[in-house]
């Protein structure tokens, strides 16, 4: 009935069904470089620490690696370089971490909760959000390509708090009790400059409001005014239609912090901001943006092999004195960002995926919205087998909406909001078969193919 609601994973190229067993194994070949790289973060040398971070974090993306990190309590020393003197070592922890939360599973995050590592990535989270204002970059030295740091660690922070937070109940009450909720909404503040940060924090706030009455009193008038901000901005990325999206969805989840006197009016903002989303056909999108990446990339085809083999010498340089490969500025959280997998100049795909995501996230909020009142399972096996469940199929079937539903589970404000916005329409429209050209252009472009599943 679309009633259950499993927490949402996070989107990695892996399949994070959780780590295998810890077991007494032999040292296979990934014991010696875990071992080794691990001692290596004790190192006085920055850049030392900072190489072996970005190399755990490589190493922590394939699951079978995994087991021989934790046996030697990869935590418990990664956990202290989230606090490091050096930013660089930040960030490149903060990103093996998420790594390691992200493809280890269910049972590596209640791990990381139990070996504490909430305490360093609370004092992180508040140590980024105090630095945001004194580290904010001008809109030229942006356009430059200038690196910040504080914003780049703050969004592998939010990253590694949402994965933990979506599969552990102890990390969302120490959310709640260290007040990371107004830091958080600091970041989201910087929306108009930062659209990646901003959708980082805003699916960590979707994931810690979901049934987090707790939270709910942490809501002020201003964190309210925050959040619509966000959610009425004008940009039309599919960057922005996505940051719209989660947003309205976080807003969806603290409905009961909304004046009566005003819910309708949000509630039909939030279904207005779904029906935009879903309004869009994915598969043109897909079929545009792709003709967009050729035109783009025509004028530099013909440098590409020479440029090519000139980045290679000076990106994998080696260092005579210790053997160490060099991470060139700027490069560092490229490698392991799992939730931005695409390069820099992929930015066409990464639109689509954005868009792609929207409407996905759109239509679970949607399932979530009619189902929030729900029966208990067993009230609906009663139903399902009695003689009422034909009568109630065939009376909550509303004329002219194709929409399985009934005014009596749904409030007037929702109810109203759905047929005013055209929602079921818009779903049914979802159900027609993928565009063939675009089917097409995926098939054919190992970039692009990932997207055939979403």
């Amino acid at each position: 009935m679309g009633k259950s609601r499993a927490r949402r994973f996070r989107r990695v190229p892996f399949s994070p069904t959780g780590s295998e067993p810890r077991r007494e194994v032999e040292d296979g070949p990934e014991e010696e470089p875990a071992a080794e790289l691990l001692q290596k973060l004790q190192h006085p040398s920055a850049e030392v620490r900072e190489y072996a971070c970005a190399s755990i974090s490589r190493l922590l993306q394939q699951q079978h690696v995994i087991p021989a990190f934790l046996q030697r309590d990869v935590v418990r020393c990664l956990g202290p370089m989230l606090l490091d003197r050096s930013l660089a070592v930040r960030e490149t922890a903060a990103g093996a971490l998420r790594n390691l939360s992200a493809c280890g599973g269910f049972e590596v995050c209640d791990d990381m909760v139990t070996q504490d590592i909430m305490t360093p990535l609370v004092a992180l989270l508040k140590e980024c959000s105090n630095g945001l204002d004194a580290n904010q970059l001008s809109p030229k030295k942006r356009r430059e390509g200038n690196k910040n740091y504080v914003e780049d660690i703050a969004n592998e922070t939010i990253n590694l708090l949402w994965n933990v937070c979506e599969c552990n109940s102890t990390a969302v009450s120490i959310f709640n009790k260290e007040g990371c909720l107004e830091a958080v909404l600091h970041y989201i503040k910087k929306f108009s400059t930062n659209v990646d940060l901003a959708i980082s924090v805003a699916n960590c706030l979707q994931a810690v409001t979901e049934d987090n009455p707790d939270l709910l009193s942490s809501f002020s008038a201003s964190a309210h005014q925050v959040l619509e901000t966000v959610m009425m901005c004008p940009e039309s990325t599919m960057k922005h239609i996505l940051l719209r999206t989660l947003i309205a969805g976080t807003i969806w989840n603290i409905k009961e912090t909304i004046p009566p006197g005003s819910l309708g009016n949000m509630v039909n903002a939030i279904l207005k901001i779904f029906s935009e989303s879903l309004a869009i056909d994915a598969g043109e999108t897909i079929i545009r943006m792709n003709e967009a990446e050729k035109n783009r990339l025509k004028p530099a085809a013909g440098e590409e092999t020479e440029e090519s083999e000139i980045d290679v010498t000076d990106n994998c340089a080696i260092s005579e004195d210790d053997g160490m490969e060099e991470v060139s500025e700027g490069k560092g959280s490229g490698e392991h960002d799992i939730s931005d997998l695409l390069p820099s100049d992929k930015w066409e795909l990464k639109e689509v995926t954005a868009l792609l995501m929207a409407q996905q996230t759109a239509l679970e909020i949607i399932v979530n919205m009619c189902c929030s009142e729900d029966p208990s399972d067993d009230e609906w096996e009663e139903l399902s087998s009695s003689d009422e469940s034909d009568l109630f199929m065939e009376n909550s079937y509303s004329e002219g909406s194709g929409l399985l539903m009934s005014p009596l589970c749904l409030s007037a404000e929702v109810h109203s909001a759905f047929l005013n916005n055209l929602i079921p329409k818009k779903i049914l429209e979802k159900t027609a078969f993928p565009n063939s050209a675009a089917v097409d252009i995926c098939m054919h472009n190992a970039a692009w193919k990932p997207l055939i599943k979403k």
